[in-house]
């Protein structure tokens, strides 16, 4: 799972939770700064989220182990 947090109020801050895949890391922004894209670790899955609609895109089969 991934968890979002809106920080537009820090007295009253929204966590939002995304069901993406197990052990993410190192993941990015793509040119629009709306979606993040991070690989799952040990695994041919990447996960896209779309930042503004708080949801899950795709959880994206590659061919290839995106990271170790």
């Amino acid at each position: 799972k991934t968890l979002m947090v809106d920080y537009t109020d820090l007295n009253a801050l929204k966590t939002i939770e995304v069901g993406t895949a197990r052990f993410l890391h190192d993941g990015g922004w793509d040119s629009t700064k709306r979606y993040f894209m991070v690989a799952a670790n040990q695994s041919n899955k990447i996960a896209v989220v779309d930042a503004k609609e708080d949801k899950l895109v795709k959880l994206a089969e590659v061919s290839k182990i995106p990271h170790p």
